[in-house]
């Protein structure tokens, strides 16, 4: 009867003895080659100021509004043309969109509090981008006393965005080492412009010409008053139909007088954006962002740019 308390006190032994041995095994080398020990993200203070670069690609949408009806205007101030047909209306422009590419530098100072990260950037964007509208037209018209009118204008407009800058504050949620942001402020940048209007008119007195050509003596012709011809045949006073005879002068008209200026404008506007940040180390930023900058009107021109855009930035 001994042998068997002999006998459970060794089993109990032995079950003890497991126990303890199967406590300190290492179970992660049962999970196998694929599990890899969690990483401790790294904390980030995104309190401080920044300098980076960044590059991307803009879109500019470009509108021409009358740009050419006040250079009309005055050059044929006071004449038939403007007053009976209406020439500085006749010229239209149509809207524009030009695309390439666009780089520059940005700056600025967060401040964060709890999650929210507050802060004011600046940024210089060079673009360099030209678009243009232009547009031509004849017309004519033969006046109540028998004078033959005859205008015609050919019009050419372009914007070109130089360059421009923005201030503006931002506001962001920190998540660990992403920050999303959106952004709002001022614009200001320069644009050049130009804005020419090419214009060729002449007259003839219709009423005298044809009289003269119903003459059976031409002895009795009178004279025709002409004006905007460098070289005028009364027989054939329209430039588009030569003498029959090679021997004869054709009738040829003046170089068209062009009319308007270019110049380079300071214009200013409103900025939005968004974007995203993420932090390679703390103090090495990167971003993804997407800038929507509208101007002001200038001289009839307008001009809105959206850009999609990335950088990097190394935060002190």
């Amino acid at each position: 009867m001994r042998k068997l308390p002999f006998a459970l006190l060794a089993a109990l032994s032995i079950v003890g003895s497991s126990s303890a041995s199967a406590a300190d095994l290492d179970y992660d080398v049962l999970r196998g080659t694929d599990y890899e020990p969690p990483v401790a993200v790294v904390a980030v203070d995104w309190s401080g100021i920044y300098l980076g670069g960044h590059g991307g690609y803009s879109s500019a949408a470009l509108g021409f509004n009358n740009v050419f009806q006040p250079i009309v205007t005055t050059a044929l101030r006071e004449t038939y043309f403007e007053s009976s047909m209406n020439a500085s209306g006749l010229l239209i422009t149509r809207p524009q969109r030009v695309e390439g590419p666009s780089y520059g530098v940005y700056a600025g100072w967060n401040y964060q509090l709890d999650e929210t990260v507050l802060g004011v950037e600046v940024d210089y964007t060079r673009f360099a981008t030209i678009g243009s509208s232009e547009n031509n037209i004849s017309r004519f018209n033969v006046s109540t006393d028998g004078l033959f009118h005859s205008i015609s204008l050919k019009g050419l407009s372009s914007t070109k965005i130089e360059d421009y800058g923005t201030i503006r504050a931002r506001g962001g949620y920190a998540m660990g080492n992403f920050l999303p942001f959106v952004t709002g402020g001022l614009a200001i940048g320069r644009a050049q412009i130009s804005d020419t209007v090419d214009i060729r008119t002449y007259e003839y007195d219709q009423a005298a010409y044809r009289a003269n050509a119903a003459l059976t003596d031409p002895s009795q012709a009178v004279a025709v008053q002409h004006n905007g011809y460098t070289n005028f045949n009364p027989k054939y006073p329209d430039p588009s139909s030569p003498p029959a005879d090679p021997k004869e002068a054709k009738s040829t008209l003046a170089a068209p007088v062009r009319y308007g200026n270019a110049k380079t404008k300071t214009v200013g506007g409103i900025a939005l954006g968004a974007g995203i940040e993420y932090a390679i180390t703390p103090s090495i930023l990167l971003r993804a962002e997407y800038q929507y900058v509208l101007f002001n009107d200038f001289d009839g021109h307008k001009a809105n740019v959206n850009t999609v855009r990335g950088g990097a930035a190394v935060k002190f």
